[in-house]
């Protein structure tokens, strides 16, 4: 099964660690400007999904489909085939669906979680400390992982499109932690497109390129010293949990799960859900 989350992933990690970004390469059609071409491209792309609906229609905004097209170097095709494989996962994972009891256990070392700051451009931003692995079930690893993007996406400052990740591979050793290796792989080959993969910098705290590129996107008062900042870093988990509690409220407003349903299911689903969103991809 493939994961396939929205194109808005900024990597930043320390000791084994990335700083990209998505851009657009457009190629310019005689007398057609690239604002044109990008219209006509938005609007071509939008036909071709067909009618959506419930919680795909909800999920694909304006500025969703745009992303798509942002990371398909504005390629309708290709984009097309990336948002419906993204409909596709999410008709069947449910990401939205998922609350933090199910996956607090998870959470208990601060292995991943919301920092309480942003970065220089309004980022949420994640962090991961693979060397924190306190479970042995990929499965739920991976939900944990999946309901902590949803839940940096849920709380983007208005406008924003991407979120940022810092990663400390310190304590993690990839012989004798088969688990996250595993894990990690299937981050990599899910979350991250090969183009965007090549762009990945290795960042080292005491390196001082390291420290001035993270000085680029951080303010170093707000940044843990694990990644070259000077702050603590500090994770409790019983307050992180109230937080989560408290978004996942937030959560079921946004997709409308706070409403009550008949058929059991959230209020997003306001007409039932065609089992084919789009034709069969080849």
């Amino acid at each position: 099964m493939g994961l396939h989350l929205s194109p808005c992933i900024k990597l930043i990690a320390a000791r084994a660690g990335a700083a990209s970004c998505f851009s657009a390469r457009v190629i310019l059609r005689d007398g057609e400007s690239v604002e044109l071409q990008k219209e006509r491209k938005f609007n071509e792309l939008k036909a071709s999904l067909g009618p959506l609906y419930g919680r795909s229609l909800q999920y694909c905004t304006d500025a969703c489909l745009k992303r798509y097209l942002e990371a398909r170097n504005w390629n309708v095709d290709k984009s097309k085939k990336m948002l419906e494989e993204t409909l596709r996962w999410r008709s069947s994972y449910k990401p939205e669906e998922i609350r933090w009891h199910e996956v607090a256990i998870e959470g208990e070392t601060g292995k991943v979680y919301r920092a309480n700051f942003h970065d220089r451009h309004g980022r949420t931003v994640l962090i991961l400390r693979p060397g924190m692995q306190n479970t042995t079930s990929m499965d739920n690893q991976i939900k944990h992982l999946v309901y902590l993007i949803e839940n940096a996406i849920l709380n983007l400052p208005e406008g924003q499109e991407q979120m940022a990740w810092l990663i400390d591979f310190s304590g993690w050793s990839l012989s004798t932690n088969v688990p996250i290796k595993s894990a990690r792989d299937t981050v990599v080959k899910y979350f991250l497109d090969p183009k965007t993969f090549q762009k990945v910098k290795f960042v080292y705290p005491k390196n001082k390129d390291s420290v001035e590129l993270m000085r680029s996107y951080f303010d170093v008062d707000n940044l843990p010293t694990e990644f070259g900042g000077k702050a603590t870093l500090q994770y409790d988990h019983e307050e992180f949990s109230r937080q989560m509690a408290q978004d996942d409220v937030k959560s079921a407003k946004l997709w409308g799960f706070d409403k009550h349903q008949s058929n059991g299911f959230g209020g997003a689903e306001v007409a039932p859900e065609p089992e084919c969103l789009a034709p069969p991809l080849s």
